[in-house]
Parts: C-alpha cells; sequence; structure tokens
C-alpha cells in the first residue's frame, strides 16, 4: 500500500500506539466480523465439493457441469483478487468489505434458487466476484485497525478461526445435504452474513490509504487475466475430453494471446496489478512453481476424492466430509511448527519433502475403491497427505514473502494466492479428463473408479514433480519472514480448491 493507512477510529478503546487493541470490546467485535466474513467464503468452498453428487442429480448435469460448479467461483476468485485489493485500499476498506459481503450473499440466494446448472454457474462466478472483494479486505481491515503490537496477534487469531471454519465446512455441508438438500449450503450464508454486515457497519472503522488514490487502477490487466484463465481453462478441458476441436482451439488460442498480452501489458503499465520484476529473484520464481504444481495437485485431488468417496464407496455425504476433516486438523495442528522448521534450516527441505510425502499419500489413496474398509484403506491416505500439506504450505508462504522486499511483501502473498487459485483452476478442468473421466462417469461407479485411480496417479507425480522442483531450484538457508502476513492459502483455505 502507498501511503499511511488512513484510519477512522473514535472512543477510549484506542490504544496507546494508535488503533485498536485487540482485547477491547470493539477490537474484538472487528476480529469477528473479519473473521466471519471470510470464513463465509470458506465454508461455502469446502461444502460445495462434498454437494457435488447430489447438484448432479438434481440438476441433471454432467461432468462437465460439475467441474464449472467449482471452477466458475476460482476464476472469477483468481481474477479479481489482485484488483479488489487494490479497490479497498482507494474506497475505502470496510465499505470494499460490506459490499463484498451483501454481494456473496445476494451470490448464495441466486445459487440456492438455481434450476439448471448453467444457472449455477453464473451465479458461482458472482459468489466468485464477492469473495474477491471481501477476502482481501478481511484481512486488510485487521492491519489497519489494530494497534502495530496487536496485529501480529489478530491475524493470527483470524488464521486459526477461519480454519477452523475449513476444518467444519465438510462436516456441516455433508449434514445439511443429507437432511435436507444441497441448497442450503448456500441459504445458510444469508443470516451470517446480516451478522456481519451489521457487526461491520456498526463496530469497524474505516481505513484507506490516500495514496493509492493517485494510482491509476488496473482494469485492462484485470480483464486481461480474467480472460486468460477463462480461455485456457476451457480450451484445456475441451481439447482433452476430445470435443468440439474447433471450439476448444479457438478458446485456448484466445486464451494464449489475453495471456501473452496480460505479460506486456503489466510490464509497461505504470501501476500493475503483478509487478513483473518479482519474478527476478529466483526464489520468488521457484516458490511460485512449485505453489502452481503443488496446487493443482491438492485442488484436482480434493474435486475427485468426495465424488469416489460417495458414488463409489456409497459414503453420505457427511461420512464423505468426516473422512477428509484429518488433512484439515493435521495442518492446524502441525503448519506452526512447519513455520517454525523454516525459520531454522530454509525453505528448500520442507518444500523437498512436503510435497513426496503428499504424493506418496495420493498414491495409496489412488487403491481405493469399492468395498474399501475406511480405516485400512481411505484414513492411511488422507493422514500421509494431511502431513506432507503440513509440511509444505507454511514453508511455502515463508519462501515466497522471504524473497520479496519487505514493502512488497503484501503483493508477494497476494501473486501467490492468485497463482494457487490458477493453478486450481486449471487442474480440476484437465486432470479428470486425462484420467478418462468425462459425460456422466461420475454417475457409473465402475467407469468412475478407474479414473479416479488414474487421476490419483497424476496427481501424486504432479506433487512429486513439486518436491523435485523445490530441490532443485531453491537456495538453502533461513528466508525473510514477513510474521504479520499470512500465506497465500490459510489452512482452513486448503480443504478447498
Amino acid at each position: 500500500m502507498a501511503g499511511e493507512p488512513e484510519v477512522v477510529v473514535a472512543g477510549s478503546e484506542v490504544g496507546a500506539q494508535g488503533g485498536l487493541a485487540l482485547r477491547s470490546a470493539r477490537g474484538r467485535w472487528v476480529l469477528a466480523a473479519s473473521v466471519l466474513g471470510s470464513g463465509i467464503a470458506f465454508l461455502d468452498a469446502t461444502v460445495v465439493n462434498v454437494a457435488l453428487p447430489h447438484i448432479g442429480r438434481e440438476l441433471d448435469a454432467g461432468f462437465t457441469g460439475l467441474q464449472w460448479t467449482v471452477n466458475a467461483y476460482t476464476l472469477a476468485l483468481a481474477a479479481l483478487l489482485l484488483l479488489s485489493g487494490s479497490l479497498g485500499d482507494r474506497l475505502g476498506r470496510r465499505r470494499v468489505f460490506v459490499v463484498g459481503v451483501a454481494w456473496f450473499a445476494l451470490a448464495s440466494l441466486a445459487c440456492a434458487l438455481a434450476p439448471t446448472v448453467e444457472v449455477l454457474v453464473g451465479a458461482r462466478i458472482a459468489q466468485g466476484v464477492g469473495g474477491a472483494l471481501l477476502t482481501p479486505a478481511s484481512l486488510a481491515l485487521l492491519q489497519a485497525s489494530f494497534r502495530p503490537g496487536d496485529r501480529a496477534a489478530a491475524i493470527g487469531a483470524w488464521t486459526g478461526l477461519t480454519g477452523v471454519a475449513g476444518a467444519t465446512g465438510p462436516l456441516l455441508g455433508g449434514w445439511l445435504v443429507d437432511v435436507a438438500s444441497w441448497r442450503l449450503i448456500f441459504l445458510i450464508n444469508l443470516p451470517l452474513a446480516a451478522v456481519v454486515i451489521w457487526a461491520a457497519v456498526r463496530h469497524v472503522p474505516e481505513s484507506s490509504a490516500p495514496g493509492e488514490r493517485a494510482r491509476p487502477l488496473d482494469v485492462r490487466g484485470a480483464g486481461l487475466a480474467a480472460l486468460a484463465l477463462a480461455g485456457l481453462t476451457h480450451g484445456l478441458g475441451e481439447a482433452a475430453a476430445g470435443r468440439g476441436s474447433a471450439h476448444a482451439l479457438a478458446a485456448g488460442v484466445v486464451g494464449a494471446l489475453a495471456a501473452a498480452g496480460f505479460i506486456a501489458y503489466e510490464a509497461r503499465t505504470p501501476a500493475p496489478l503483478v509487478p513483473l520484476g518479482l519474478f527476478r529473484e529466483r526464489t520468488f520464481s521457484a516458490a511460485n512453481a512449485v505453489t502452481l504444481v503443488v496446487y493443482a495437485a491438492l485442488s484436482a485431488a480434493i474435486f475427485l476424492l468426495p465424488l469416489q468417496l460417495q458414488q463409489v464407496l456409497d459414503y453420505s455425504a457427511l461420512m464423505a466430509g468426516l473422512s477428509l476433516a484429518p488433512v484439515t486438523l493435521l495442518m492446524l495442528l502441525l503448519s506452526p511448527s512447519a513455520g517454525r522448521l523454516c525459520q531454522r534450516v530454509g525453505p528448500r527441505i520442507p518444500l523437498t519433502f512436503g510435497p513426496l510425502v503428499a504424493a506418496a499419500g495420493f498414491a495409496l489413496l489412488a487403491g481405493v475403491g469399492a468395498g474399501d474398509d475406511y480405516l485400512v484403506h481411505v484414513l492411511p491416505g488422507t493422514v500421509v497427505f494431511g502431513l506432507g500439506l503440513s509440511l509444505t504450505v507454511a514453508p511455502l508462504t515463508a519462501a515466497v514473502l522471504g524473497a520479496a522486499p519487505p514493502e512488497r511483501a503484501g503483493v508477494a502473498s497476494a501473486v501467490n494466492t492468485t497463482v494457487a487459485r490458477a493453478a486450481g483452476l486449471l487442474a480440476v478442468a484437465l486432470v479428470p479428463v486425462l484420467a478418462g473421466i468425462g459425460g456422466d462417469d461420475y454417475l457409473d461407479a465402475r467407469a468412475f473408479s478407474q479414473g479416479f485411480t488414474n487421476g490419483m496417479w497424476i496427481t501424486a507425480g504432479m506433487c512429486a514433480a513439486g518436491g523435485l522442483l523445490a530441490a532443485l531450484a531453491l537456495s538453502a538457508g533461513p528466508p525473510r519472514v514477513a510474521p504479520e502476513l499470512p500465506g497465500p492459502e490459510t489452512p482452513g483455505s486448503l480443504a478447498s480448491p
């Protein structure tokens, strides 16, 4: 952010350093509004995967429709995250946060009422716009509202509490789907959003960065990024599925040209969304390359696994959600220790072994099939997978932030978040069809199970490649760490693509 934050705070709860005290009544309200607002977005992302079979059956959707139910949200989120962060600095962080929460709630209502999968996909795009507005603003509110001595604690609490939202999302979503309807996973956002908006308007101080108002807003860059992601995602998915070759080629060409145009434009515009100079630092480029590969594998696996558990092993939605809980719980417990390990030995060792361990977990899960016992066949793979991710996430964050100058740490984190989301977007489109899944295969247990096995082996190979890339490209030694900034994905959001 350019310039010092302009913060409007009144009352006796302002700390001696300026800003709110975390332990004050108003400080707790600010934290609650930020956590609950971002938690809605994290919760909705994690519950959708366990609801996919029910959505597909009720809306008569093919496998491509299920892919776009996930990818439509990710596309809008990835394309707009960087731009929306600048909007908060420019227009007011509380204002953008409130607009984002309200937008997300209205889009959730549209999702719940969707009569067809096409309408649902459109509503999910709108949800992604709301998520892009509220997520960066929720963190910026903490940074701007609290006194310097309390900011790290506030962001640490945000990380842990949103992690709880991510861990409970599949369980809550599975329960709602089983006892009522998949539509409730969207309707539940409405009362939660109302509470967030009330708390934000009532208790959260407004803040902005005056220097940002003089900087041009990179709308053209955001548009090129969205066009590139949409074109490449659609083109790759259609080409891999062997459908509509001319259409797929046209979409892919448009996406590739938009991507090239985005890079060329960002290189010459005075206020780029993505400062390309950051990539001249070898560690920053290498860490983002590892992010691309590992998060692609993660997103594809988390998309396929709930479908396998429900369609082939005949799990309920709730049981499928429970089956994934060990991954998130292990990350909540072990990620802090992995971060401390990275500070001592540097990121290369954990980022080499973490993805390799996760790859072993995917390989174990590749053998899961009809009639298998959870404790013997499913749990070992999820535990190994969770251990690998726990060893990967915090060191990856530290490597990215440590490679950037301190004044660019926020931009570096935002770039890495966008890389992670874009990786998931492309992987969910491409990996299933490379594995041989398409059409209505998810309704045929035998056909889907074979594709699932292929897909998990593909994700295992991708994770292993990420570990080897880290071993070859990252240098040894502790990184510079920006302790007040969380990484591209908190533990709570890692269960979502």
